[in-house]
């Protein structure tokens, strides 16, 4: 204020022609003792302290002659350094890899059904039995006649060991035990089909062929048989993401069927691109604590693909954009806790979240912006700041 500046000058001709009687400083340290510097230099502090406070005094009330009501009014945030995360958004489905559709592996009559929709059920647990078309009673008559070849070998074999009767007569029996033992070993691994098992700890979520109907393979899905022990969710990311979504990452996963969310992270990536979507495939797991959660439900994932530590964050609706395109905004100079000068800064800006955005140049650490009322005012206008916060 130019009041307080030719004031300012006058006091210090003032002091100065006071000094003229005395001493000079420069006397002083010519010729003064130790005690005698120390004492001039505690001199000239008072002084300065009692002139510094005078001149607050005058310089407040200097303030109130001049009309602040023509001042623009704003609201402004003192800015501190925080940490920045920018997230990506995707869509994703709940699933498991223990989810399947059990099909027979054998022609017939789906003769029993051991299980009710709803049951747990143990991995190798009897499910179902088909009819096996009598080949049970062929698999009797094959285990006997194992049984007898298998006798007569061993006698022809003690005889041979005791040089008693011919070596064809031995490979003959050999081989007649080992024929009929390989048909009764396919027997008993095509009869074993006719039995449906539980490939895995779950529940039989649907049965979906009734008793009594005929089956055959790769044609009638007789079971669903599904755990929820292990739940997921798996969703498609731009390939644009590839380097900066990785496994670890942090994802916030919005269930909204069931209105819950979690945080979790990224607990697998594909190491493939899809050719036909250009998008890799990631998966989070889901917490056992969240209840309901079902196949097939719809997710939101935000993904967590950047981070900045310290980083100077503005409000992204202060922005303004100049007629080359650039983005500035204002800063104020405080002459006091509601009267500033507004100063223009051109700034360098990185990303963008919820609202937020972050400068890379143009703006530091403690700066004071301007947040509302910025369009109404130009570089070095005086303003009066009716709010002020801290970001």
């Amino acid at each position: 204020m130019k009041y307080l500046h030719y004031l300012s000058i006058f006091v210090l001709l003032i002091v100065a022609s006071c000094d003229e009687k005395e001493k000079s400083v420069e006397e002083i340290i010519e010729n003064g003792s130790k005690t005698e510097l120390k004492q001039t230099r505690e001199t000239l502090n008072k002084k300065m302290r009692e002139l510094n406070s005078k001149i607050k005094k005058l310089d407040e009330k200097l303030e109130d002659f001049e009309d602040s009501s023509q001042y623009a009014l704003v609201e402004a945030i003192q800015l501190e350094p925080k940490n920045f995360k920018h997230y990506v958004k995707v869509q994703g489905d709940v699933t498991t890899d223990q989810n399947i559709m059990i099909y027979p592996e054998f022609s017939g009559v789906l003769e029993k059904i051991f299980v009710k929709e709803g049951d747990e059920v143990k991995k190798g647990q009897k499910l179902a039995k088909i009819d096996d078309g009598g080949q049970s009673s062929q698999l009797a008559e094959m285990q006997a006649q194992k049984q007898l070849a298998k006798t007569r070998f061993e006698r022809q074999e003690r005889l041979w060991n005791e040089n008693i009767g011919s070596e064809i007569q031995y490979l003959e029996a050999k081989t007649a035990f080992e024929q009929i033992d390989n048909s009764v070993k396919q027997m008993e691994s095509q009869l074993n089909k006719s039995v449906i098992y539980a490939p895995f700890d779950g529940q039989v979520d649907e049965i979906i062929t009734d008793q009594g109907q005929v089956v055959a393979p790769g044609q009638n899905p007789i079971f669903r048989v599904l755990n929820l022990g292990e739940m997921y969710v798996s969703a498609n990311v731009p390939e644009s993401y590839v380097g900066s979504i990785q496994k670890g990452s942090e994802a916030i996963v919005n269930l909204r069927a069931l209105n819950k969310s979690f945080v979790g992270k990224v607990t697998q990536v594909s190491s493939n691109i899809s050719e036909s979507n250009r998008n890799f495939r990631v998966r989070v797991s889901i917490p056992d604590s969240i209840d309901f959660v079902k196949p097939n439900l719809i997710a939101t994932l935000r993904l967590n693909d950047y981070n900045a530590e310290d980083a100077i964050v503005i409000p992204e609706n202060i922005l303004q954009e100049n007629a080359e395109g650039e983005s500035f905004t204002f800063a104020l100079n405080m002459e006091n806790d509601s009267i500033g000068e507004a100063r223009f800064r051109k700034l360098k800006i990185g990303r963008n979240y919820r609202g937020e955005i972050e400068v890379l140049e143009g703006l530091k650490a403690s700066d004071i912006v301007v947040t509302e009322g910025a369009r109404t005012i130009k570089k070095q206008d005086k303003v009066r700041v009716l709010n002020f916060q801290k970001n």
